[in-house]
This record gives structure tokens, C-alpha cells and sequence, in this order.
């Protein structure tokens, strides 16, 4: 098992080395999924909680979550844009815990023009993910998890596949409550381009730890996203989040994403650059012994805000 390890992060090492494009395709499958993820900065992968939506951000995380679970989730990415995804996790046995999921995305009527820019009808986008998720107790403590996914997207009268695999590995002590952990996103690539050129996919290495300070109720968490590109500042690969559990049941949060506040600043009318709080978002959740409710509010757009609500039940 240690050299399995070894080789997950070996591989992962190596996309770094090799993963510099910024032309990607698919990049609805960077935008989070669970709702404590996105209200603690919009990436988190190292969160312990019993919530089936943990598993589109670390396929790891999958092991915490009760047998024959199922998750619904529903965000309001922007205007037009609408987000919908499902899973069900079960547990096969005190090693291995296995997770079906899909995502779906909306983006609503667009115009179509010509060379003119006269509007000549209306035409819909959409993309759908299909995956199935595994997760192995490789040594103590230290969780593997992989999900292997269909990926289809359609534009108009085009439209791709593609196939792709997560890789996912968690250390979590549960006595000092320490979690790290590191995945690779997106592995894959397109088997049917839109047309003659195929496109890359949006691989994304993450690294991140949590942890709870004390017997606090403060869990702190420093998430580091797409690793793959060396030339930006440290600084916009960093996601930070803060959460306080106030009872086993009922938890609050927030986040902070560097690199969206910055990449959203917009100048006043007074020459004053201002990101109107783009790069914030806040959450909070109850999660009961069969039934889950999580919801976050974050700013992708200095326009407008978006909300993303996940619900879980426990057969």
C-alpha cells in the first residue's frame, strides 16, 4: 500500500510538471459542487463531514459518508445559469465505500448572430458529467479515493465528449482532528472535439489542510488550487475558510478566494479599483443523523451573487 501511495503522488507530481494550458474545455467541473466547500472560499478538499456533496471535491472524502446516502444539490451560478446535480454513496465494507454521481448544467437561451451582429435565433449550452466514485483505507488514517467520468457538452448543433479521473488522497487524525490532503482533477481528455481541434481539459492539482484549534468549536482550513501553473502569484492559488461548529449538528462559515477578488476588481467612477465583495462567501449548514441541509452564498461575478443549496438523506 505505500508504494501505491508513493505512485498516486508521483503521477500527481508529474501533471505539475506538465500541465501549464490555461485553454480548457469543460470548466463547469471547476465550479464547487458542495456548499460548506464553496462557503469556505469555493475550494476546500479536506473537510471531515458525513455529506454525500464532499465527494465531487475529493474523491476521498466519499469514506465519510453513511451507506445508502443520497444527495441533491442545486445552484444559481449566474443569471441564465443554472446548476443540478445528484449521488449515492454506499459503503461496501469497513475499507471501501463506493459513490454514483452526475452534474448537469443549464446555461439557457443565447443569441445567435450573424457576421452583422444581427440576431438570426436563439440557440441552448448545456453539459452533463456521469461518475462513479471508489475509495480504499489504504494505511491508517490515510484514505485513496477515484472517480472515473462521462463527460458530454453540447453547443447549438455541436457538441463533445470527453472522459475524465480524480484522484484523491486524505490524512485525517481524528484525536488532534488534523486533515490533509491532495488531488488531481480532470484527467482525461476529449474523445470527440466540437470539431477538428481537441481541446484540453481543465486538470487542477489542489493541496489543503484543515484544522480545528482545540476543543474550539473553529475549524480553519488553507486550500492551494491549480498547482499546475507555476506563473501566478502564491497568493491567487490560496482559498482560505473559517468554520464554527457550534453543536455536532449545526455549523457557520466563511471564505475568502484571492485570486476571484482580484481577477473581479472594476474601477469606479473615482479611479478607486473595488472587486464588490467578489471573492467572498459565506455558508451554513444542519446536519442531522439522516438528514443534511448545507447552504452557501458566494460572488463569481461583481454583478451578481450566486446560491448554492445541497440536501442529503440517509436511507
Amino acid at each position: 500500500m505505500k508504494k501505491l501511495v508513493f505512485t498516486v503522488l508521483l503521477t500527481i507530481f508529474a501533471i505539475c510538471a506538465n500541465s501549464q494550458e490555461s485553454q480548457t474545455e469543460y470548466n463547469f467541473l471547476r465550479i464547487p459542487v458542495s456548499a460548506h466547500a464553496a462557503a469556505l472560499g469555493g475550494d476546500n478538499i479536506t473537510i471531515i463531514e458525513d455529506d454525500p456533496s464532499l465527494g465531487f471535491s475529493n474523491p476521498a472524502l466519499a469514506a465519510s459518508v453513511s451507506d445508502r446516502t443520497i444527495g441533491l444539490n442545486y445552484m444559481n451560478f449566474m443569471s441564465g445559469v443554472n446548476m443540478g446535480s445528484a449521488s449515492y454513496n454506499g459503503v461496501i465494507n469497513d475499507k471501501m465505500t463506493w459513490a454514483a454521481d452526475a452534474q448537469y448544467v443549464n446555461y439557457g437561451s443565447i443569441k445567435e448572430v450573424d457576421e452583422n451582429n444581427i440576431q438570426t435565433g436563439t440557440f441552448t449550452a448545456n453539459d452533463i458529467a456521469v461518475g462513479g466514485i471508489f475509495t480504499y483505507l489504504l494505511l491508517k488514517n490515510v484514505v485513496g479515493g477515484i472517480t472515473a467520468k462521462f463527460i458530454y457538452s453540447s453547443l447549438g448543433s455541436y457538441n463533445s465528449f470527453a472522459m475524465g479521473v480524480d484522484l484523491g488522497l486524505n490524512w485525517y487524525e481524528p484525536e488532534t482532528e488534523w486533515s490533509v490532503s491532495i488531488v488531481a482533477k480532470n484527467l482525461g481528455g476529449q474523445l470527440k472535439a466540437y470539431d477538428d481541434i481537441y481541446e484540453k481539459m481543465p486538470i487542477d492539482v489542489q493541496a489543503g489542510v484543515s484544522k480545528r484549534l482545540g476543543n474550539s468549536p473553529i475549524r480553519l482550513s488553507a486550500t492551494l488550487v491549480d498547482l499546475t501553473h507555476y506563473n501566478y502569484k502564491f497568493v491567487h492559488h490560496l482559498n482560505l475558510g473559517v468554520d464554527v461548529l457550534l453543536s455536532e449538528s449545526f455549523w457557520i462559515g466563511g471564505g475568502y478566494n484571492f485570486r476571484r477578488s482580484d481577477e473581479m476588481k472594476i474601477k469606479g467612477s473615482d479611479d478607486d479599483e473595488s472587486s464588490h465583495m467578489a471573492g467572498l462567501s459565506i455558508g451554513a449548514g444542519l446536519n442531522l443523523e439522516r438528514f443534511k441541509i448545507n447552504v452557501a452564498y458566494s460572488k463569481y461575478h461583481v454583478s451578481s451573487g450566486s446560491l448554492l443549496v445541497n440536501l442529503g438523506y440517509s436511507l
